[in-house]
């Protein structure tokens, strides 16, 4: 988003109606968005730019006030993961002009292809971590699955402790919270996870979420949908999911509740 020259401004450049061809890549990312968006009923959006900027969360400042109402209407006007047609052979084309932000699922496709670079290459016992992110495959030097930790989502960084620790077996996890990027205005706490349906900032007591899947790109994405859902919803659509689990933490005053998908325990340390 901030390199002007990249695959993914000059897409955003593009006047709705233009098919272009993308990368590999490019192309990847985008059917992994386009099964997020429609697996969570629009929870997961990767259009909602003009939300995150309007909010002070993106490539603008920080606010101090919080937008006005027909602000947030005119950005959610702008907004619609439904408005970019994917075809065969990479080809794409937006039907409405759309921004795309792929920052919510980017640091996930890093992590898979450094993954596939290390097993490809006959390195079958490797940890691979970007931003937080990361996948296992084989074991660590002990002989044993990799552990990794969830951190506990305390907005007081010297309070941030491990919560869980799990245990990556040809596995990626992926965690999204709202405990570190912020802002407060008037005493009231705004969180950059925005929901794409109102607009707004989430505000549903949910501070982390944490996603175990075979594939980071898709946990990555999927992390941050279920910030923005209810919490049973989340879970049973995570539940209807094939090898996917997930760990919720709510914070209700100054108590953390989990709430874990069927089968999250088998992947916790004993």
């Amino acid at each position: 988003m901030y390199d002007p020259e990249s695959e993914l401004s000059l897409f955003n450049l593009q006047k709705p109606g233009t098919k272009i061809k993308v990368s590999s890549d490019f192309y990847a990312n985008l059917l992994t968005a386009k099964k997020l968006y429609e697996l969570t009923d629009g929870s997961w959006d990767g259009t909602i730019k003009p939300l995150v900027d309007l909010w002070g969360f993106g490539t603008k400042k920080r606010i101090t006030k919080t937008p006005e109402a027909f602000k947030i209407a005119l950005a959610l006007s702008k907004t619609g993961f439904h408005h970019i047609d994917i075809k065969e052979q990479h080809r794409v084309f937006k039907t409405a002009d759309i921004t795309l932000d792929l920052g919510s699922i980017a640091k996930g496709y890093g992590v898979d292809a450094l993954a596939r670079l290390f097993t490809s290459s006959g390195i079958h016992d490797v940890l691979v971590e970007i931003g937080g992110e990361l996948a296992g495959s084989g074991n660590n030097k002990k002989g044993q699955p990799w552990s990794v930790g969830i951190s506990k989502p305390d907005k007081q960084f010297a309070n941030q402790k491990l919560y869980k620790i799990v245990q990556l077996n040809n596995h990626a996890i992926a965690t999204s919270g709202n405990y570190r990027n912020f802002f407060e205005i008037n005493g009231k706490t705004f969180s950059h996870i925005l929901d794409p349906k109102t607009g707004f900032p989430v505000d549903n007591q949910i501070v982390s979420a944490s996603v175990i899947s075979k594939d980071c790109t898709f946990a990555d994405g999927l992390a941050t949908a279920l910030i923005v859902m209810d919490v049973q919803k989340a879970i049973a659509l995570v539940n209807s999911l094939e090898d996917t689990e997930c760990l919720i933490i709510q914070k209700k005053t100054t108590q953390f509740i989990s709430h874990v998908s069927d089968n999250f325990d088998r992947f916790v340390k004993k």
